[in-house]
């Protein structure tokens, strides 16, 4: 079974990096300070009262490999058998921002081939699954971990975040034709989005620049030319992982991912301090939408989106505007199909990308902290009714 022609989802925030905090190196897991672990089988029965279609899941891949080649797949049964259990069809996310520790980084190559035989295990184990995401956003990855140097890496060297970027790509395709190998599997893919919105000319050049990164990661695993805005960001990758990834290159059963919060329309220029309306910063997605389609010709969803930098209080304006622009698309035949709210529950320390990590509450999700449903959770259950 492949991709709903519209689907409406939700997720459980899973992100693993690692982070310098006190002097020290410690491992940021959301799936632990936001209380999942203990509370699975409430967290999924709360997921499938939604009345979604599909459910972005992933139990961390350090949490599952605790050893080179050693596999622990205790949450992974328990997981997967709730998702049973609640109807939830899983997108098997198998990396998101973090690393075994017996990796070294992004950076480096190694981790690609044990992602590779992670995924192997994992199709051996469990029959079922065919939606995936392999790699969870390749440009935030990379970026995070490489360019800003806050996460695992944490450098600052626009060489490693070139090579960790194709390390991504590449992990991901080899995966992904894995999947496709094994079953009638789908690469159904998570990627930031940010939408430079230019308010003088004076910064244009920066949102040109700034635009090219956010198309590379698409360009390279749709077999596209990256733009020579950012070409040497790639210099130092060797040709011979450029070249198997043009050779995994492609978009057969795959459904991009647009990662697209209130916080990725980016002003860039005009007045200091300047806020994009709701309506504005939706246009802005709209516009950004139709040009991707126009250029990769593949279907693409929503595949995360909340009130992250509005608040709670405007996330069932976000979520209509959204959903009602949508609509829009798909009547004008864009291949528009779906929206997922990440998360379910709320996040820790999102509005400072993790770091430092001291459990500030983010309240983006469906449900609060303590398993509350938000109103936006009510208005999400009766958009995802009416859609079918």
């Amino acid at each position: 079974m492949g991709f709903p022609r519209f689907a409406w989802g939700s997720g459980e925030e899973c992100s693993t990096p690692t982070v310098l905090h006190g002097g020290r190196v410690v491992r940021v897991d959301e799936m632990e300070s936001t209380g999942h672990y203990r509370n699975l089988d409430l967290d999924l029965s709360l997921a499938g009262g939604l009345g979604i279609d599909v459910w972005r899941y992933g139990i961390p891949w350090y949490r599952v490999e605790t050893a080179p080649g050693e596999y622990d797949w205790d949450l992974w049964d328990r997981a997967l058998a709730g998702c049973e259990r609640e109807g939830l069809r899983p997108v098997v996310d198998l990396c998101h921002f973090g690393l075994p520790d017996h990796y070294g980084g992004f950076s480096e190559p190694d981790w690609v081939d044990g992602l590779v035989a992670y995924a192997e295990a994992f199709l051996t184990r469990y029959p079922e699954p065919t939606l995936f995401t392999p790699v969870n956003e390749p440009l935030a990855t990379a970026g995070v971990s490489c360019l800003y140097g806050r996460w695992n890496d944490r450098l600052t060297d626009v060489d490693a975040y070139g090579r960790a970027l194709a390390h991504c790509i590449r992990a991901d395709l080899e995966v992904a034709a894995m999947i496709r190998s094994d079953r009638d599997g789908w690469n159904i893919s998570a990627e930031v989005f940010l939408v430079p919105v230019v308010l003088d000319e004076a910064a244009r050049a920066g949102a040109e620049k700034l635009a090219a990164r956010v198309r590379a990661p698409w360009d390279l695993r749709l077999g596209r030319d990256v733009d020579p805005l950012v070409e040497n960001e790639f210099r130092t990758v060797p040709e011979a992982e450029l070249a198997r990834i043009a050779e995994l290159a492609g978009g057969d059963n795959f459904v991009a991912g647009h990662d697209f919060y209130p916080t990725s329309a980016l002003p860039m220029g005009g007045a200091e301090g300047v806020e994009l309306t709701v309506d504005e910063r939706l246009d802005a997605y709209v516009d950004a939408a139709r040009d991707f389609h126009r250029r990769y010709g593949v279907d693409f969803w929503v595949s995360e989106t909340s009130c992250l930098g509005l608040g709670p209080d405007h996330a069932e304006e976000w979520l209509g505007g959204l959903a009602t622009r949508l609509r829009d698309l798909a009547a004008d035949g864009v291949g528009i199909r779906g929206l997922c709210w990440y998360s379910r529950g709320d996040q820790h320390d999102w509005d400072s990308m993790l770091v430092p990590p001291v459990h500030r509450i983010t309240p983006v999700g469906l449900y609060d902290m303590g398993r509350n449903a938000r109103p936006v959770a009510g208005l999400f259950r009766r958009l995802a009714a009416a859609g079918r």
